[in-house]
This record gives C-alpha cells, structure tokens and sequence, in this order.
C-alpha cells in the first residue's frame, strides 16, 4: 500500500508527463510553447501557446478513462485558471491584441490525446 507521499509523488509524476504528451501533440499541429506551468494568482495554466494571431492557454488533464478527463475541469478550477490568465496577460502586454482562448487536452490510456478547442470560458472581468 502506498503513503500519502508516495501517491502524490506518482499524481504529480503523471501530471508532469501528461503534460509533456500534450505538448509534443499540440506542436505537431503546428502550435508553438510560450509558457509551461505558468503559476500566479493563485491559479495555474498548463501550457500557453500560440498558433497564427491566437494564444491558447491549456488545462491539461490526465484520467484512466477518457470520460474521466473530461469531467475533470471544475467551476473552482476554470476561476483560478482565468485568474492566472489575467495574471499573465498583465505581464505580456504584446499579447493584449490577440485572440485567447482556453483550450483543453484530455489524456488517456492507450487513447490519440483530445485536444478540445474553447473547452471553457475565460472569465477576464
């Protein structure tokens, strides 16, 4: 049986590897790394991308089952997303002229990633 330790050391082990997945499948779709677990505000953003005129900040979430993944974005969790969103435009103005949106890549098991386009509203007021 695994200590508390021990099963957040493997959550944040696969996190970490869910997300390199994610990455490595949103370049082959030609988009291009801009940030990678940007934390402020008491939020986080996975991955923050870009792809023509559009920035793309990405909740990646990794689940045994593909279902799972997709419920896994939370009320609670899009606030402090958007949060860390305002956050880091605060800090790029460059990019205050762009399209943002908030995407989702959802990862499981012996399954292609699901990249979702617009998974959610940005709350930005």
């Amino acid at each position: 049986m695994k200590t508390a330790l021990e099963r957040r050391r493997a959550t944040f082990l696969r996190g970490h590897h869910a997300e390199w997945v994610a990455l490595l499948f949103l370049l082959a779709k030609g988009y291009r790394p801009l940030a990678r677990r940007y934390a402020a505000s008491g939020g986080e953003i996975d991955l923050i991308v870009m792809r023509g005129d559009t920035i793309a900040f990405v909740e990646v979430k990794a689940r045994g089952l593909m279902d799972d993944a997709l419920s896994a974005i939370t009320a609670a969790k899009r606030r402090r997303f958007s949060r860390a969103v305002r956050a880091w435009l605060s800090r790029n103005d460059w990019a205050v002229n762009k399209t943002w949106r908030a995407d989702a890549v959802f990862i499981a098991p012996k399954t292609w990633p699901r990249h979702i386009v617009s998974a959610f509203e940005l709350e930005m007021g």
